[in-house]
């Protein structure tokens, strides 16, 4: 939700070592490290000793002193979601989520992935509000599942950092993303609600009034084969764009970014980006040469 970066999920690189108790290294009987009892944060301003209220195979859940720890929605619903999300974008690290959530403070939330050693290489959502975590819809589920969107665009299929991140910027992934869970997890209240409001969500990038999710993703989601075109957009970019072993160099400009959603939908794309953006002499510059520069990226209509 803030303090993403284009160039890593996470600002700086502490590298202060695991400040838990209880053994880490310990094996639990689902065959990772069983997570430690408490954790305390490292990073930013986050200074809070976390203490676990639960874990499974796929999560841990963490709650500071302020947030009641009655509160157990997180535990089946983010569970749900991490399951779903390996499903579609591959396994990340050791295949577990680190769920912070804190009541009363750090508004807002930022994520990190097992690359990150800010964040002692785990997958990471550090959630706050300023209220409670009562509820298990609207805003508390929303902030969390979109950390969680932020954890895949840096580091689906294996590979650290998102070079879209400069054109689409803090939101535009997340709202196609968060849809697609909450629809193929069969949360249809929760899919019809987050729907109606993407449909009227404007922005001023790249140019005024685009709407990013009517005129180019959920279109895209719905003809092209709705999670099997998100996942193959991550699965095309880790095979032909530029990397360093596991991490991108560099960002991708526009014509790229309608080749590379090209090939996840198996078709030509520029008609569709014509609508949602609009298609500037320079765009079709950039894509002619993608289409040069990226010849294993195919689809119809190139």
């Amino acid at each position: 939700m803030n303090r993403f970066l284009r160039d890593g999920i996470m600002a700086g690189t502490c590298l202060i070592s695991l400040s838990a108790a209880g053994s880490s290294l310990q094996q639990d009987s689902l065959g990772i490290p069983e997570p430690p009892l408490t954790w305390k944060e490292h990073w930013f301003e986050h200074a809070q000793l976390m203490h676990r209220t639960f874990y499974n195979q796929s999560i841990a859940v963490y709650y500071d002193p302020e947030t009641a720890d009655a509160i157990t929605w997180p535990n089946s619903m983010l569970t749900q979601v991490w399951d779903y999300t390996q499903k579609i974008y591959g396994v990340f690290g050791d295949g577990r989520l680190y769920v912070l959530l804190h009541t009363d403070k750090y508004a807002g939330g930022h994520p990190a992935t097992y690359f990150d050693q800010s964040h002692d290489n785990r997958n990471v959502i550090d959630v706050g509000h300023i209220g409670d975590w009562e509820s298990s819809t609207g805003w508390n589920l929303d902030a969390s599942v979109h950390e969680i969107g932020h954890i895949v665009e840096g580091a689906a299929r294996g590979v650290h950092r998102s070079p879209a991140f400069p054109l689409w910027h803090d939101s535009k992934w997340m709202e196609i993303y968060q849809y697609d869970v909450y629809h193929s997890l069969g949360w249809e209240a929760e899919a019809n609600r987050w729907l109606q409001m993407q449909l009227q969500q404007t922005d001023d990038f790249p140019r005024a009034g685009t709407q990013w999710f009517k005129n180019w993703f959920y279109p895209i989601y719905t003809k092209y084969g709705e999670a099997k075109v998100l996942g193959n957009f991550f699965t095309v970019l880790a095979a032909n764009f530029p990397r360093n072993g596991n991490a991108y160099t560099r960002d991708m400009n526009w014509g790229e970014f309608i080749h590379f959603w090209s090939g996840a939908a198996g078709v030509n794309l520029k008609q569709q980006a014509t609508l949602a953006f609009g298609w500037p002499d320079e765009w079709e510059a950039q894509f002619k040469k993608a289409q040069q520069d990226f010849p294993g990226v195919k689809y119809k209509g190139r």
